[in-house]
C-alpha cells in the first residue's frame, strides 16, 4: 500500500516544474451551496490538467535505457497531452494510443508536443492490448494515465497542494475517471487533513467506481456514454482501487446536464474555462449530489481541455 511519502517525493521533483496552480472562490458558489467551498484549479497547469504532474514525474523515474527506448500509453486526450509535454522537456519519444472520437483539441495539442498517435476505436478495441503489442515489438516501457504508483503520487501534489493553501477541510470532492486524482488526493487528505472525508464524483452513465466501492471489487462496465470524456473509462486501476477502497469515504454521480450547468458557471460567475470531466467535483456540489451546507469544502476541477466549438454549443443549449 503507497502512503503520503510518495507524494512528498513527487512533490519534490515537480518543484519549479508543475504549476502550483491557483485556488478560487466564489461568494455565489458559497450562497448556493451554504458552504464554504475553495477550487483548486488544474484547468491551469501544463498542458491543462492535473494529468501532467503524474506524467513529468513518471518519466522523471524512468531508467536511462527506457528513456532511450521510449515510451507508450494510452489516453482520450489529458493524459495524452501531459505525456507527450512531459516527453519533449525530458527528450523522452512519447507514443500515445487515442480513440478516433477523442476531442480534436486535444488530439492537435498531443501531436503539437511531439507524440506519435495511434488512433483506435473505443467501443470495439482493446487500448491496452494495442500498447501491449508496441511494447513487445518496440521495446517500449507503459505508462498508463493512472494506474501506476508514480502516477498516483503525482497526482496526489495537487491535493497536498490545496490542503497546505487552505488548512483543514471537512471534505474534497474529487474528479473520477480511472482513480489516479482520487487515489492521490485520498493520500494526501489521510496524511494532511485526517478528519477531512474524501468523495469520488462520477458521471452518471459511467459509475464504476461507485459499484467497485459499494461491493469491495473492481466492477467492469461498458464503455459510458458522456461528455465527461476523461471519466470514460469503464474500470478503475488496481492500484488505485486498493487506495480507493481503504481511504475513500464515498462515491456520487452526477448528470451531464449538471455537468453543463457547472460549466456555465464557471464561465460566467469565475470567468474560467473548465472541460465536462472538470466540472464533476463542483456539480456534486451545485446539485447536492453530495450535500455541503455549513462546511468547508475543497473542489479539485481537474482540467480546461474543451474543444471551442464544443463550448459553443454547449453553452448555446
Amino acid at each position: 500500500m503507497m502512503d503520503f511519502s510518495a507524494v512528498t517525493q513527487a512533490s519534490e521533483r515537480l518543484a519549479g516544474i508543475a504549476h502550483r496552480t491557483p485556488v478560487l472562490t466564489s461568494r455565489t458558489a458559497d450562497a448556493l451551496t451554504g458552504a464554504q467551498l475553495f477550487f483548486k484549479c488544474e484547468n491551469f497547469q501544463r498542458s491543462g490538467s492535473f494529468k501532467f504532474r503524474g506524467a513529468y514525474y513518471a518519466l522523471a523515474q524512468l531508467s536511462p535505457a527506457q528513456r532511450r527506448a521510449g515510451v507508450v500509453s494510452y489516453s482520450s486526450g489529458n493524459h495524452a497531452q501531459a505525456l507527450s509535454l512531459a516527453g519533449q522537456l525530458q527528450g523522452v519519444a512519447v507514443t500515445v494510443v487515442m480513440p478516433h472520437d477523442a476531442p480534436a483539441i486535444k488530439v492537435a495539442a498531443t501531436r503539437g508536443y511531439g507524440a506519435h498517435i495511434v488512433g483506435y476505436d473505443r467501443f470495439q478495441e482493446s487500448r491496452e492490448a494495442i500498447a501491449q503489442r508496441l511494447v513487445a515489438e518496440r521495446g517500449l516501457t507503459l505508462i498508463p494515465p493512472y494506474d501506476h504508483p508514480d502516477i498516483i503520487a503525482g497526482q496526489g501534489t495537487s491535493a497536498a497542494e490545496l490542503f497546505a493553501a487552505v488548512g483543514p477541510l471537512d471534505v474534497v470532492l474529487v474528479c473520477l475517471g480511472g482513480g489516479g486524482l482520487l487515489a492521490g488526493s485520498a493520500l494526501a487528505a489521510a496524511a494532511l487533513a485526517p478528519n477531512c472525508r474524501v468523495v469520488g464524483v462520477e458521471p452518471e452513465a459511467g459509475n464504476d467506481g461507485q459499484q467497485s466501492l459499494q461491493r469491495g471489487e473492481i466492477v467492469r462496465i461498458a464503455v459510458p456514454q458522456t461528455l465527461a470524456d476523461g471519466a470514460m473509462t469503464p474500470y478503475l486501476g488496481e492500484h488505485n482501487f486498493a487506495i480507493i477502497r481503504q481511504r475513500v469515504d464515498s462515491i456520487v454521480t452526477v448528470s451531464d446536464a449538471a455537468l453543463i450547468a457547472a460549466l456555465r458557471f464557471f464561465i460566467e460567475r469565475l470567468k474560467i474555462v473548465v472541460e465536462p470531466t472538470g466540472c464533476l467535483a463542483a456539480a456534486a456540489a451545485f446539485t447536492g449530489a453530495y450535500p455541503c451546507a455549513g462546511q468547508r469544502v475543497g473542489v479539485l476541477i481537474s482540467g480546461g481541455n474543451i474543444d471551442p466549438a464544443q463550448l459553443a454549443v454547449l453553452l448555446a443549449d
